[in-house]
């Protein structure tokens, strides 16, 4: 099953939410995107806010300290950048603060164990919170990715994933291979939570670039859809790829071509070949009665380009939306 409401809101989050979150019990992480410094285009703090408030008030949001140098490349950094983007009003654990751990990873060809913050063993369930979106090297940004690349460690986690030798050239590793090694990376973290995992994923400013490009990303010019949940972590990335795929009037383009060109859909394969979940799936519109509809149906009405909405019109949104 997963789920979709066209609801880009506070309410819209929290009813899906709804949707998923039984699994989640004891000590919750939410792994979320928290954003370069002043990223135009990460889910929007006001709206995780609430859902914090009102669903997960014990709940801590997780996050690694970055490979390249950046906002967020140290701990010290990082905590600055959580302070500029308004993260201040729940607990903000920066896992490899305190060093790492390693997971195994069963059944892949590139890992045998994949290295993690040290404090993500410190949790019982996991919230995956994702802005799906393009990316760079990955052709796009789903649970996957924000799992795979945003659980492992900023050093060498990330550098397993990225790099034969971080040394020499520390973006060595694209394509088909960059995509089978986040999928097992991701497979480390889901299988050390067993079915305490559950998946949300906002498809709304859809940059073709990662929010880790910060105010450097590219212009968003693909439709905002909605948000989509699921227990699986396969078929939510799956469906919120199919609904690029049928955007009308070409709304899908600059999404498909950033896909398509980094090989991203080799993510999906792999997931799949790895056990990871399923390619099929129901699609559940709870705007309307939980009926079941296609990719195609859940997009047909979306006009094509892209219009900001009240986080979008200035800089800095987040501090002037600090209420």
């Amino acid at each position: 099953m997963v789920y979709f409401t066209r609801d880009l809101s506070p309410e819209g989050l929290k009813k899906i939410y709804d949707r998923v979150s039984a699994p989640l019990t004891g000590k919750i992480a939410i792994k979320l995107h928290t954003g370069e410094a002043e990223g135009p285009n990460f889910i929007p703090r006001p709206w995780v806010k609430e859902l914090y408030k009102e669903r997960l008030p014990e709940a801590t949001i997780i996050e690694t300290n970055t490979y390249y140098e950046g906002s967020r490349y140290t701990t010290e950094a990082h905590r600055e950048t959580l302070k500029t983007n308004g993260w201040t009003f729940c607990p903000v654990d920066i896992t490899d603060e305190d060093g790492v751990a390693v997971l195994p990873v069963k059944g892949g060809k590139w890992f045998d164990g994949i290295h993690v913050g040290k404090n993500m063993l410190g949790y019982d369930s996991l919230l995956t919170l994702t802005h799906f979106k393009g990316h760079t090297m990955g052709g796009f940004g789903g649970s996957n990715k924000n799992i795979g690349i945003g659980c492992a460690d900023g050093r060498i986690g990330k550098g397993e994933i990225h790099a034969y030798d971080v040394a020499e050239n520390m973006w060595s590793i694209d394509m088909e291979e960059l995509m089978e090694r986040i999928s097992e990376s991701t497979k480390g973290t889901i299988d050390y939570f067993k079915d305490h995992t559950s998946y949300i994923n906002v498809m709304r400013n859809m940059s073709v670039s990662c929010d880790c490009e910060g105010v450097e990303a590219e212009p968003v010019v693909t439709p905002d859809v909605g948000i989509l949940a699921s227990l699986d972590i396969l078929a939510l990335d799956n469906a919120c790829v199919d609904m690029i795929y049928n955007l009308p009037d070409g709304g899908g383009n600059a999404m498909i071509e950033r896909i398509e060109t980094r090989h991203g859909l080799r993510q999906l394969s792999y997931m799949k070949e790895l056990g990871m979940g399923n390619d099929r799936y129901i699609l559940i519109d709870i705007d309307n009665a939980d009926a079941k509809i296609t990719a195609a149906e859940a997009v047909k009405d979306i006009a094509p380009g892209w219009e900001p909405d009240e986080y979008n019109t200035f800089p800095g949104r987040n501090k002037i939306h600090a209420k």
